[in-house]
């Protein structure tokens, strides 16, 4: 029997920066209508992620200079201002349904779309180039510049819909699609190699805990900052050493011992992590959730002749290497609790604990 695809559904819309009051359940949003290139799908599962708390306490505006930590993400930043508070450093469309992470089933496609796209089942590319026409160095994010995947339904072009084949279920595919093409794209640019040792902050987290997979993959030799309570399950996924997060970096790692530093948090440990960089290293980063405003000795950077790389842009060929490792099972979920989709104020705020390792799901099927 054909799906018969609803005129209405269940989504949850952010309504401005903001706290909590700002995320309202809504049962009556019209399903989106693919247009042309698009394709719609019926959502299994969508992630939770830092972006969408940023995106909603407004901490992306260039006004805020404190960590994400300054409000513990409940509240929003009063002197945010709307007009760059964004991914793209536009205003934020409002209404917007949030939801960067999502696995679905491919139930309608627009013009110009092979009709054949129909009951595939795909995960979505979350930097989106297509509505930009595939410019240089331009991007939308999903669920950020365009509706995302916390509703029932949501649409996004067909070539950011990528066919996946795996017995996985939607909640384990959906902890994959941002914190692990994230996390591809900083060892990719960084070209980190076998047996090369990188130092990995933020290692318990959605993309920490996948660059700890992802290096294993690559066979480096890893050194992950964590929390005392994760450092086993850390240890678990891949890592070789781990130092405790709030440790001396300079009492813990002997200067110039580190090839790659792939960096989630910044905070005031920042010049360190170029002092214990080998002459040549590289430095990637992709979040500050400790602190953005970092003092740089210039001369540290120029006289080791050290790059440091900002990533945000995917790599064209992340995300289908990604698809690749995950159909055969070269690395693996890390999935810690799941929720309802009318439940997101309370996955957002266990994701907000910090005292899990790795992904926080919304299972929309239920």
């Amino acid at each position: 029997m054909a799906l018969v695809i609803p005129e209405r559904m269940v989504a949850v819309l952010l309504n401005g920066h903001g706290g909590f009051d700002q995320i309202e359940i809504r049962t009556d949003i019209p399903v989106p209508v693919p247009k042309a290139g698009e394709v719609l799908i019926k959502v299994g599962a969508a992630g939770v992620n830092n972006t969408d708390i940023n995106t909603r306490i407004g901490w992306y505006s260039k006004a805020v200079t404190s960590g994400t930590t300054s409000k513990g993400g409940f509240g929003g930043i009063d002197f945010a201002d709307a007009k760059d508070a964004s991914w793209a450093g536009a205003p934020i469309v409002f209404p917007r349904t949030q939801g960067a992470d999502v696995c679905g089933e491919i139930v309608s496609v627009g013009p110009d779309v092979d009709a054949k796209q129909k009951g595939e089942r795909v995960i979505v590319e979350p930097c989106l180039r297509e509505p930009l026409g595939w410019r240089p160095n331009e991007y939308w994010y999903f669920g950020s510049e365009c509706d995302g995947g916390f509703a029932q339904y949501t649409k996004v072009a067909s070539a950011h819909a990528y066919k996946i084949e795996s017995p996985l279920s939607d909640v384990e595919l959906a902890s994959f699609p941002c914190s692990y093409s994230t996390a591809e794209n900083m060892l990719t640019r960084t070209n980190l190699r076998e047996n090369e040792t990188v130092l990995i902050t933020g290692a318990s987290g959605g993309v920490g805990s996948a660059a700890v997979q992802l290096a294993k993959r690559r066979n480096a030799r890893i050194i992950a900052i964590t929390g005392a309570e994760k450092a086993d399950k850390v240890r678990r996924l891949g890592a070789n050493q781990i130092i405790r997060r709030g440790a001396s970096l300079k009492e813990k790692l002997e200067n110039e011992s580190i090839d790659v530093v792939v960096d989630l948090v910044a905070g005031d440990q920042w010049p360190h992590f170029l002092n214990v960089l080998k002459r040549g290293g590289r430095y990637v980063v992709s979040g500050a959730i400790a602190g953005l405003i970092v003092e740089l000795d210039v001369r540290t950077l120029y006289l080791k002749d050290l790059s440091l790389i900002g990533c945000t842009l995917l790599e064209p060929e992340v995300f289908r290497n990604l698809i690749g490792y995950i159909e055969r099972g070269e690395i693996q979920p890390v999935v810690s609790a799941t929720y309802p989709l009318d439940q997101i104020v309370a996955a957002q705020k266990a994701f907000l604990s910090k005292k899990s390792v790795g992904k926080i799901v919304l299972d929309v099927s239920q």
